[in-house]
């Protein structure tokens, strides 16, 4: 029986939080696991292409290699680089550790600076070997 009689929601909804770090990071964390197979069907769909003929490859290569189809892959990079330090930040928890607030947005921000300049990093390492 619904013993709420003012006909407010029995549990707070998502509009009433302050949004904060760790909400954040946990979103994003779900978010770029979504994302996650874009840049696996982008790899199926170009090694079928290489199997297929060289103007079909030709023409895939060159979708994925233009400034939309880089941008795409700098993203995908990003996605998966966070998506892995935000899964070492949740080992950590697992075993323990880090569980104190400070320590947790500390965590938050190592997490997401961490997959920050990682993707920076490999995308100057491509960019400094490709010019």
């Amino acid at each position: 029986m619904d013993t709420n009689s003012n006909s407010r929601p029995l549990s707070p909804h998502l509009q009433i939080y302050r949004p904060n770090l760790l909400m954040v990071m946990s979103i994003l964390h779900r978010i770029t696991g979504a994302f996650l197979p874009v840049p696996v069907f982008l790899g199926i769909w170009w090694l079928a292409a290489l199997a297929s003929s060289q103007r079909y490859f030709a023409e895939v290569n060159g979708l994925l290699t233009s400034w939309p189809g880089r941008l795409v892959l700098v993203v995908s990079l990003y996605a998966l680089l966070h998506h892995a330090f935000s899964g070492l930040r949740y080992l950590v928890w697992d075993a323990g550790a880090g569980l104190d607030v400070p320590a947790a947005r500390r965590l938050s921000l190592w997490t997401l600076f961490g997959a920050i300049a990682t993707t920076l990093l490999v995308v100057a390492v491509f960019v400094i070997k490709a010019g």
